[in-house]
């Protein structure tokens, strides 16, 4: 017989965690269990980022994106305070190394004055060194409210308040199947079956395979790109004080190589992005023949390398050559060298990318009945998970009423 819950999460991601964490907190008497396919809770996109807490800079106004990463903003830090976990708002500088990215800036900077954004400002190259010495630019943007947390301590304290108020999480139970049986959720698990009156899904890296349950003809698939990363040695010179960015090039869908302190005083260089062969492929030489087919033999795998090989080639080039990486580096801090950097772990990003090769930008979350997929959801959604999943919680308890 199916083990019986109101609710059943599918992921102990961020994003997972948020939604089980809302849900209780708007209904302590939901019976709710989360499933989490790794012995351990954030193991993949949660625990392998760079720990940025987003402003809200770059996401089109009005965007979900956008919308829950300033709200979710808010609520991630009102809960880091309380709860004592250490976070740190430093603030960053965007910076236009050459003329060609001066539009750029000037289009980030009104972009974040229509997200809500305080105290942004364009610097000069002079006042680009009052703030990182070290850093070359022809104009940059100061964003006071960037910050840095370390999301795995975020994510255990989410574990942590929800175990307190009743909820069971569930480790090693993999998900292969979701399915309707007489009005209820039953999701298929590698030890058991779990069935609810509501489901979540919030499966990250295999979100799309587990919305095709749902959706047989599901119009996009999740391609993974693993993004790189080096960091200074602790005998390096200091040549970062916080958080350096470049304009990102909009023909582009990735932030470029940037700098970023980590909550632990580490500062880390990257990342690149190329695309894994593997939804778990963190090393060069990791590879899964089954991801690999499905992403090659997606039409809009074609579309992608079709529009952007040029710029994927380069990224591959800094994948393997150290030297091509640390140039890419040098144009925000020139006096940065090989020497000074030593390897750090990389992550992969889960991107939902359609039939006609065009990534998908915004957060996608749908609805059918009583079962939820979170479908695509990357950077920002560490910082937008408390209003992610309170915007899902609020939908899901509607089933109850």
């Amino acid at each position: 017989m199916p083990e019986k819950a109101d609710v059943i999460i599918v992921g102990g991601g961020i994003v997972g965690l948020a939604t089980a964490y809302s849900l209780l907190c708007l209904k302590p008497s939901l019976r709710l269990v989360l499933l989490e396919k790794e012995l351990r809770l954030a193991q993949h996109q949660t625990g392998h980022n760079s720990g940025v807490i987003h402003s809200g800079l770059y996401y089109k106004p009005g965007s979900q994106k956008a919308v829950n990463c300033r709200k979710g903003y808010d609520a991630l830090l009102a809960f880091c305070r309380k709860e004592g976990i250490p976070h740190d708002i430093c603030g960053k500088i965007v910076v236009a190394t050459n003329e060609c990215e001066l539009p750029g800036l000037d289009t980030l900077y009104q972009r974040g004055l229509s997200n809500g954004l305080s105290g942004i400002r364009i610097l000069s190259t002079e006042e680009i060194h009052d703030y990182e010495p070290h850093c070359y630019g022809q104009r940059g943007l100061y964003v006071p409210e960037t910050g840095i947390v370390d999301y795995s301590c975020v994510a255990e304290k989410y574990a942590e308040k929800i175990m307190e108020a009743g909820g069971r999480i569930i480790l090693g139970e993999c998900v292969a199947d979701i399915k309707t049986r007489g009005g209820y959720v039953e999701a298929v698990g590698s030890s058991s079956t779990w069935s609810g009156r509501a489901a979540v899904v919030c499966a990250g890296l295999y979100s799309d395979k587990l919305a095709r349950k749902t959706w047989p003809d599901l119009s996009y698939r999740i391609l993974p790109f693993r993004g790189e990363y080096y960091k200074f040695k602790t005998s390096a010179p200091q040549l970062v004080n916080k958080l350096i960015y470049p304009v990102p090039d909009p023909a582009f869908p990735f932030l470029g190589v940037h700098f970023t302190r980590m909550i632990d005083g580490f500062v880390e260089c990257g990342p690149n992005a190329v695309f894994a062969f593997g939804r778990e492929a963190y090393n060069k030489i990791d590879f899964s023949f089954s991801d690999t087919c499905e992403s090659l033999l997606w039409a809009g795998f074609r579309g992608i390398a079709k529009k952007h090989w040029q710029a994927g080639f380069g990224e591959y080039w800094r994948s393997f050559s150290k030297k091509a990486f640390v140039r890419a580096l040098q144009k925000l801090v020139p006096e940065i060298q090989e020497e000074h950097l030593e390897p750090a772990a990389a992550g992969i990003r889960a991107q939902a990318c359609d039939r006609q090769g065009n990534l998908i930008d915004d957060f996608d979350i749908r609805y059918n009945g009583n079962i939820i997929h979170v479908c695509n959801a990357p950077s920002p959604a560490a910082t937008a998970s408390l209003a992610i999943g309170d915007t899902i919680a609020c939908r899901t308890l509607m089933l109850f009423l």
